[in-house]
């Protein structure tokens, strides 16, 4: 079946800008927070946003990191073949913090979840909270939510979304691919 789209370059950006002035009303000058993109997928909104930050709202710093959840994984060692790691780029401590976890989509939770138990190696948050640009409501296996939201869609659970950012497919788009049966 043809990709459905749900998200060109356009609506993409409209919906980073207002994640980006969602942020800004709850972190104003972003002093007790750090942005964590989960890696390797929310490492490409992390940086868009960060750029958006700095470019558009005048937020001079923003300390971030880009954490990899790979072993953190309850499905690590539940396949056949090898996981292969990301970059880590946690070169923050995030004590006493605000972390705000991003990633492109919230599926099941379980990477989320991950999430959780990778960042007590750089310190204990205050609070931890999430950012998606796409929310797949009806798709959880844990009770995770995020706090922020791109878009909410509805899909069944076999549907596959994809993300694809112009460092990696030369174009920003969100497709619905749907299941054949």
């Amino acid at each position: 079946m043809q990709p459905k789209l749900l998200l060109n370059e356009h609506q993409i950006d409209i919906l980073l800008n207002r994640l980006a002035c969602q942020l800004i009303e709850k972190h104003q000058d972003f002093l007790n927070t750090v942005l964590v993109g989960l890696q390797p997928r929310g490492s490409f909104v992390l940086d868009r946003l960060i750029v958006l930050l700095k470019k558009n709202y005048g937020v001079s710093e923003v300390a971030f990191g880009k954490l990899d959840t790979t072993f953190f994984r309850d499905d690590f060692r539940r396949s056949d073949k090898p996981h292969a790691a990301n970059t880590m780029q946690m070169n923050v401590l995030v004590e006493d913090k605000c972390v705000v976890f991003i990633d492109d989509v919230l599926y099941t939770g379980r990477s989320i979840r991950a999430a959780l138990t990778a960042i007590e190696s750089f310190g204990r948050p205050k609070e931890i909270e999430l950012l998606t640009l796409i929310d797949r409501r009806f798709s959880r296996h844990l009770p995770i939510q995020p706090d922020y939201v791109g878009r909410q869609i509805d899909s069944l659970q076999n549907d596959k979304v994809e993300v694809n950012w112009k460092e990696l497919t030369n174009e920003d788009a969100v497709y619905l691919i749907k299941e054949t049966l």
